[in-house]
């Protein structure tokens, strides 16, 4: 069983921070406030945090438990590379524990009812529903990326990618029924690559369409279907170049389903068309 935790928010790294937090609260109709020294823009559901430092780089991601056997039972699993909140994270909550994965980056993880309000305020505007679902890494050294992932943390091997000599190029990785709360692609260097909002039904991405249309943001990719996870997605650029995307009906995983495999080719990254290939 994967260890049933979801993800809740993203804390990315941005040389302009204001910038970028006005993009996220104009394409994703959220509310902008600063606390400390950090952007939060929050809407219903969805939440991302943004504070000065280089591009694309991820300072932290956050995935909070709902019930308090699944907590324990990960952090007993898990308790060999967490530890307590880092000094510096502002804005964490209580019982925070977090780790490194090999590349860096940091993964906070929160016990059940401790979440700050915040994430639950209501957006700017009347938009379909789109919540916090997953992102994705490039890394250099995908192998010890997954390994870590799946060993460490017990993250569940959804599907991966292969290339002809069997070299493994990307996988998803799931923490709870959907198909992946983290994507990692192999990429010629190591940095943030991309984070998604799920909607409810595809129909919705419309509506989002529509709505980026009116902000004059361009849709750089979609609408397409992925292979892995099925769902039906498009993707925009923010300001430091990161994709962001709006995706729906991905694929519900029950606990006995084997890990997928694809090849490493455009149609598996879209089975409609065009794909952005990290290698």
């Amino acid at each position: 069983m994967p260890i049933q935790a979801s993800l809740r928010w993203l804390h990315l790294q941005s040389p302009q921070p204001d910038v970028m937090a006005s993009f996220y609260s104009q394409a994703y109709g959220m509310r902008m406030v600063k606390i400390n020294e950090a952007f939060v823009c929050s809407g219903a559901g969805r939440t991302i945090h943004i504070s000065a430092g280089l591009a694309k780089q991820l300072r932290y991601a956050l995935y909070g438990f709902n019930e308090m056997r699944h907590w324990q039972a990960f952090v007993k699993r898990a308790a060999a590379v967490l530890m307590p909140d880092r000094v510096g994270l502002a804005g964490l909550p209580e019982g925070a524990l977090s780790c490194e994965d090999p590349d860096g980056n940091l993964m906070v993880f929160t016990p059940p009812g401790v979440l700050p309000a915040e994430s639950e305020l209501p957006g700017t505007q009347p938009l379909p529903p789109a919540v916090n679902q997953h992102f994705a890494l490039r890394t250099t050294r995908i192998d010890a990326m997954l390994a870590f992932y799946q060993t460490a943390l017990g993250f569940h091997l959804s599907d991966r990618v292969l290339d002809g000599e069997g070299k493994l190029r990307a996988c998803f990785l799931r923490t709870d029924s959907l198909h992946h709360s983290l994507a990692l692609f192999g990429a010629p260097v190591s940095c943030f690559d991309h984070q998604s909002f799920e909607a409810p039904a595809w129909s919705d991405l419309k509506d989002w369409a529509d709505h980026m249309s009116r902000e004059r943001i361009e849709i750089v990719w979609g609408v397409g279907r992925h292979g892995p996870g099925n769902d039906v997605f498009f993707m925009v650029r923010d300001p430091d170049g990161n994709l962001a995307e709006i995706s729906s009906e991905i694929e519900v995983c029950d606990d006995t389903r084997p890990a997928g495999l694809w090849p490493h080719e455009e149609r598996t990254l879209n089975l409609w068309g065009k794909a952005i290939m990290r290698s």
